[in-house]
């Protein structure tokens, strides 16, 4: 889709939203790789994880989130973003940074997005529940009839992508205002993971899926909870696809389904055993 010529050595920012996680910031981030540059969202935390992350990394750059949410974290984060290739890592530890390298590989080889998933060989879950695995599976079912996509893991976190490609998918302005009643602008929430998905689809982006395997927090609590995030991520399909419409109408174009290109990850793991 996209005719912007990138190059084959590309600047990686590693964006990290966290919210008190500075007991586990003292882990991953000494395990992360060489770098352009890792930045970190502070969502008001009450504990020293900018300190910590500061003592760690003299060069982390660090902004604050202008509303609630792991979205709004994401949003501001993709917003200070200088380098040409974004990767979403989580602040709890789930998330192996020695994959990091797998992902870039994967979007230099000519995807548009590299798309994380544990139900890939290679990929699996020490945390995800049989509750959660279920729930996964049927939202899953449900985006690809929706989207017209072969996704394997629609609301899994970590991913990465070209800088460029941000214009296109549109999430919400980091200046917006919180909303008067305290609420969670739509978007800003754990939603956002199945947003994107859906706003890559619909763009018609070639998107490759990376097998991951999610480790355990391993400090604090997750702020996940999977009936009220899982019905936002169910109204997040449903108004996706919609928006999607929307848009194809307005333009007299038929949406365009994602081109989810499982095959190249197969070649960069033998080369990896290699």
């Amino acid at each position: 889709m996209t005719t912007t010529v990138r190059p084959r050595d590309p600047r990686v920012s590693v964006v990290i939203p966290a919210r008190n996680e500075a007991r586990n910031l003292e882990i991953i981030l000494p395990m992360l790789p060489p770098v352009y540059e890792v930045i970190l969202v502070d969502g008001n935390s009450v504990d020293d994880t900018i300190a910590t992350a500061q003592r760690l990394m003299p060069s982390i750059t660090v902004v604050q989130q202008t509303r609630k949410g792991k979205g709004n974290a994401l949003a501001c984060g993709f917003e200070a973003v200088t380098g040409d290739v974004v990767v979403m890592f989580d602040a709890d530890c789930s998330a192996d940074a020695a994959e990091i390298p797998r992902f870039v590989e994967a979007l230099v080889a000519g995807a548009d997005v590299a798309k994380g998933t544990r139900y890939a060989p290679g990929g699996g879950s020490d945390d995800i529940t049989i509750v959660r695995s279920l729930g996964n599976r049927g939202l899953n079912l449900l985006s690809n009839l929706l989207l017209r996509a072969r996704y394997t893991d629609l609301c899994y976190g970590y991913n990465a992508f070209w800088a460029d490609t941000l214009p296109t998918v549109g999430l919400l302005s980091s200046t917006l205002p919180q909303p008067s009643d305290g609420s969670m602008r739509w978007g800003d929430g754990f939603e956002i993971e199945t947003i994107l998905t859906c706003r890559w689809s619909a763009a018609g982006f070639a998107i490759t899926e990376v097998p991951s395997h999610e480790k355990l927090r391993v400090h604090g609590a997750s702020n996940l909870n999977a009936i009220s995030d899982g019905i936002r991520v169910l109204t997040s399909i449903v108004h996706e696809r919609r928006r999607a419409r929307e848009a194809a109408a307005r333009s007299r174009l038929a949406p365009v389904p994602a081109r989810v290109v499982p095959e190249p990850v197969a070649v960069l793991d033998e080369e990896a055993a290699a």
